[in-house]
């Protein structure tokens, strides 16, 4: 049909809109990469952070004194947590450890079909802050798997948290905010 369309001529009939070339199709290929990129970049920015964080708390805040930044508002204390937000489920830290490796493998599933920055931006929070949660996890002491995560984080009447808690946090609200609006993933948008 297209052949017959180029012969003859039909007004309004572009030849390359019916016969993709190679940069067409791989276009959404190349595209695919860029996010993938985008979200290695994030994840990796926001791993090196929440790691070089928790480097200097254990070198310097460890076993002192909390430091103040806004008065008795927001401080700097370190902490070791076994468990979730809160201490909660301080016996559970393996639980804790096979939820955030099962995280990073959702996510590494869903990255495969990402054609969206918001996304790759979202993912790639999800993805930092886990992978430092877990590095905490699995190499801290008491022992492998069994690891306190460092929190530093001590605002006035709530969790003390780390970089990487942040990361998830802000990650989590991104991607609900991308659910609302109806963008997938894959870069497309749906209403409901």
């Amino acid at each position: 049909m297209a052949e017959a369309e180029r012969t003859i001529g039909t007004p309004g009939f572009d030849q390359a809109q019916a016969e993709p070339g190679p940069e067409q199709a791989e276009e959404p290929a190349a595209q695919g990469k860029r996010r993938i990129a985008v979200l290695i970049a994030v994840a990796a920015f926001a791993y090196a952070l929440d790691l070089i964080s928790k480097m200097i708390v254990v070198a310097r805040l460890e076993h002192q004194a909390p430091v103040e930044i806004l008065g008795e508002w927001l401080r700097f204390e370190a902490v070791r947590n076994a468990g979730a937000a809160f201490g909660i489920g301080e016996a559970l830290t393996i639980v804790f450890t096979f939820i955030a490796a099962t995280v990073i493998v959702v996510i590494a599933r869903i990255a495969r079909k990402l054609y969206s920055v918001p996304w790759a931006i979202a993912l790639g929070l999800l993805l930092g802050g886990a992978f430092g949660n877990l590095t905490d996890r699995i190499f801290r002491s008491p022992g492998l798997f069994q690891g306190a995560v460092v929190d530093f984080i001590a605002p006035k009447g709530f969790a003390v948290f780390n970089l990487a808690d942040s990361a998830i946090v802000c990650g989590g609200i991104l991607i609900v905010i991308l659910s609302f609006r109806g963008l997938d993933p894959d870069g497309t948008v749906h209403k409901d």
